[in-house]
């Protein structure tokens, strides 16, 4: 029996004129697409595709129905998409990954947005990294991944898609005001992930030194209270700060090493209506919240 997702295949590979560029685009393997098309010839009975040196080309029987598959997938997922935008922000489900600065301040704040806007809409939150939580997007466990993008962090590949939602700046964390980076060119310095690290040490070298990492911790509670004991300096984002704050340290903003927070989904547009929903929801007024207002706040503690 003919399957959608074989027609899928084939209009793909006749629209690009390649098994591996119709890999990439669909997210699989070559031998996957190749896969899908004996299987195609299987149930038609007809030879669809040639193959020519190293490439391929369609037989006239695979012209024939690459066209009418193009004309069926796209009406199915014009079906879809109708159906989806009549019921999909009634009713609906939405995984979201963020670490947890995130999800202990912006991601509150859009999930109230989103019971006041959709209320038949559920985001169900989970903490992850922001590496490991693009790793749950591409694999389909979640809709939407929520984190900084770092510098140094795995290439991503196609797929993805970024929505950026705000600035997050970046803070010096020591036991004294108006600090500076250049004055613990001595000091020890308090580390956290990988790439959470080669942010601080990109800010070290900004000001002509390489940190000397002492201790090392992803936990912001576990780092503000080491920097509070003397134990060592540390860097840190807004975010973190307004998540907790503790007491007896004093954070210093750092210009020209903000952090960019994105929001990112994965696949072709347009996104379901749900995902859009909280989208919307989450970029809604962020930039200005984590902006000036920012520094003024941390006067406030």
């Amino acid at each position: 029996m003919v399957s959608l997702i074989q027609l899928k295949v084939l209009s793909v590979v006749a629209r690009l004129g390649s098994v591996t560029e119709a890999a990439k685009e669909l997210h699989y393997t070559q031998p996957s697409v190749s896969h899908h098309l004996a299987r195609l010839e299987t149930a038609t009975g007809a030879k669809l595709v040639q193959r020519v040196g190293r490439g391929i080309r369609l037989t006239p029987e695979g012209r024939l129905l690459a066209a009418r598959a193009a004309e069926i997938v796209g009406r199915v997922e014009s079906a879809t998409s109708e159906l989806a935008a009549q019921i999909g922000l009634q009713t609906g489900r939405v995984r979201l990954a963020a670490n947890a600065s995130a999800l202990s301040t912006i991601v509150p704040r859009t999930a109230a947005t989103l019971s006041e806007t959709h209320p038949g809409m559920e985001l169900r939150v989970i903490d992850a990294h922001p590496v490991e939580a693009l790793q749950l997007l591409r694999r389909g466990e979640i809709e939407i991944a929520v984190g900084p993008r770092f510098a140094d962090a795995p290439v991503e590949g196609d797929g993805f898609r970024r929505i950026h939602v705000a600035n997050d700046p970046i803070y010096l964390l020591s036991r004294q005001a108006d600090d500076t980076v250049a004055n613990h060119r001595d000091s020890g310095w308090i580390g956290g992930c990988q790439w959470c690290t080669s942010e601080l040490t990109r800010v070290c070298r900004a000001a002509g030194f390489t940190p000397r990492i002492t201790s090392t911790s992803d936990d912001i509670v576990v780092v503000q209270s080491l920097v509070a004991a003397g134990v060592g300096v540390a860097t840190m984002p807004g975010l973190s700060l307004r998540a907790h704050r503790h007491p007896d340290i004093e954070a210093t903003r750092l210009t020209g090493f903000d952090r960019e927070l994105d929001a990112v989904t994965y696949g072709d547009p347009p996104d379901p209506p749900g995902v859009t929903a909280v989208l919307e929801a989450l970029t809604s007024g962020q930039g200005s919240r984590l902006g000036d207002g920012w520094r003024s706040a941390l006067v406030d503690w």
